[in-house]
């Protein structure tokens, strides 16, 4: 027992010395750290105040740069200042100068002028006594003689100015007359266009006649539902592959073809379907004539355009005037009147405008009874087209009086347009009278039986005698005949001419 007490006390004191031992340890290494510590605070203090002193020091250096260029600087302006302070004492000991001779001058010109006051009193008092004498000698007053001369000087100027405008209205005239015509003709020149011909027909080619049954329909039914819904006449004949579609209005034989076109490919023809393509139709054409109408307007440089305006020119692709496609007439009318109003140097966007419109009269949806030129007029009015476009619509055809100088420039280009060789059909009287000519001509040539023009006159067919005339004489015929045409003859396009030498040989049986 004793000896586990005495074990006990001794491990209890070992494990106090282990204690005393590891304290004085740590409390060693604390007081290094706090060493170690202390060091790297006095080197970090030390660090800060030299980068203190650094910044300090080039803070100052940059301070003594700016305050020593600042300081030149208002030294330079200082010494400008002077500059100008001693330039301005100069000029003002020169004003002063110059002052004081301003003042003797102008006493001297004061005494001059009292010189020349007392001259002029003097020589008006001669005038006086001059004036009187001569009065007493003509026995006339002054105003008396101031009048006749007046009178005698302004009738005298009163011939001579009668003489000069006639001479100037004469050679005004002439000049007129010649600038006139090189304008039109200048016009003329520089705008070419087609010559297009509408005819109140269109043919519709189709690949076989069994297309024509099924366009017919069961007793007629298909092709009357197509008359009705288009306003077309359809006509179905022998022609072999062609369908031949009659109407005045082009628009109603475009919808009318187009319609066709689409069912004869379609392959389905039956009453509703038929109102339904042509309804269709009809709504695509319409956008194509607002298309045509913008795409134009754009060509000419006229827009903008009220859209109903638009779509009126559009229209006027399916609209013939004797003949003349009218957008093509309108158009060459446009660009006429351009070149027209830049040659007297008028305005020439106005100039284009009215020669477009000019013939909108023509293509409206109702159409009352009213000459063109004053409907497109009032279309014009209606969709507020300047006055000036306006009248030149309505002037044209003389309905009402010209106001402006466009007006009578679009009835020239109008005039000129329509004038054009080929632009318009020729009447029937002229056109049958030419067929005549040529057949007369060809007749007159030895050996020749009959003579017929064919195709509208664009060939000549001359039936020989077998035994007046041999092959070789028939081409040499046939070259001299269009040869004669060519030379004595007007006419479209070409002429073919065929000489036919035919032998016969005839046989009785009895």
């Amino acid at each position: 027992m004793l000896r586990i007490v005495l074990w006990s006390l001794a491990f209890l004191a070992a494990v106090g010395a282990g204690y005393m031992i590891w304290f004085l340890a740590l409390r060693r290494q604390r007081g290094r750290i706090l060493k170690e510590a202390q060091s790297e605070a006095e080197l970090l203090k030390k660090g800060k105040l030299l980068e203190a002193e650094e910044h300090f020091l080039e803070l100052k250096r940059n301070y003594d740069q700016h305050h020593a260029a600042r300081k030149e600087e208002l030294t330079g302006l200082e010494k400008e200042l002077h500059i100008k302070e001693a330039n301005l004492k100069n000029q003002q000991q020169q004003n002063q100068k110059r002052k004081g001779e301003l003042d003797q001058i102008r006493q001297q010109l004061d005494a001059k002028m009292a010189k020349y006051d007392a001259m002029c009193e003097e020589a008006a008092q001669n005038h006086r006594e001059q004036v009187a004498k001569l009065e007493t000698i003509a026995g006339l007053s002054a105003n008396a003689a101031k009048e006749q001369l007046i009178q005698s000087l302004v009738d005298e100027a009163k011939s001579e100015a009668v003489s000069y405008a006639a001479e100037i209205i004469d050679e005004a005239k002439l000049n007129a007359n010649k600038e006139a015509k090189r304008i039109v003709i200048q016009s003329i020149q520089r705008l070419a266009t087609e010559a297009a011909i509408e005819n109140s027909v269109t043919v519709f080619h189709i690949d076989s006649d069994e297309v024509k049954g099924k366009i017919i329909g069961r007793e007629g039914r298909n092709i009357r539902t197509l008359e009705a819904v288009t306003g077309v006449e359809i006509i179905v004949d022998d022609t072999p592959d062609a369908i031949v579609l009659s109407a005045f209005d082009p628009v109603r034989r475009e919808v009318a073809r187009l319609a066709l076109h689409q069912l004869v490919q379609d392959g389905r023809i039956h009453p509703a379907r038929i109102e339904e393509v042509v309804a269709k139709v009809h709504k695509q054409l319409e956008d194509e004539i607002m298309d045509i109408g913008k795409r134009t307007t754009i060509d000419l440089g006229v827009q903008p355009m009220h859209p109903e305006l638009i779509r009126m020119v559009g229209r006027m692709k399916y609209r013939s005037s004797y003949g003349q496609n009218l957008l093509q007439h309108s158009r060459e009318v446009a660009n006429l009147c351009a070149i027209m109003a830049s040659e007297l140097g008028l305005n020439v966007k106005l100039a284009k405008r009215a020669g477009l419109l000019h013939d909108i009269g023509k293509v409206p949806d109702d159409e009352p009874e009213l000459p063109h030129a004053i409907l497109g007029m009032r279309l014009a009015e209606k969709y507020k087209e300047k006055p000036e476009v306006c009248n030149a619509i309505g002037a044209h055809h003389d309905e009402v009086e010209m106001t402006s100088l466009i007006a009578p420039i679009v009835q020239v280009c109008d005039s000129i347009s329509g004038a054009r060789p080929g632009a318009r059909r020729e009447v029937v009287e002229s056109y049958i009278k030419r067929l005549k000519d040529m057949e007369t001509l060809a007749l007159a040539y030895p050996g020749v039986e009959k003579t017929y023009a064919i195709q509208a006159g664009r060939e000549l067919r001359v039936i020989v005698g077998s035994e007046k005339v041999d092959d070789q004489a028939a081409q040499r015929l046939a070259v001299e005949i269009a040869k004669k045409i060519q030379d004595e003859m007007t006419y479209p396009g070409q002429v073919k001419v065929t000489v036919i030498r035919e032998t016969r040989a005839i046989g009785v049986a009895k």
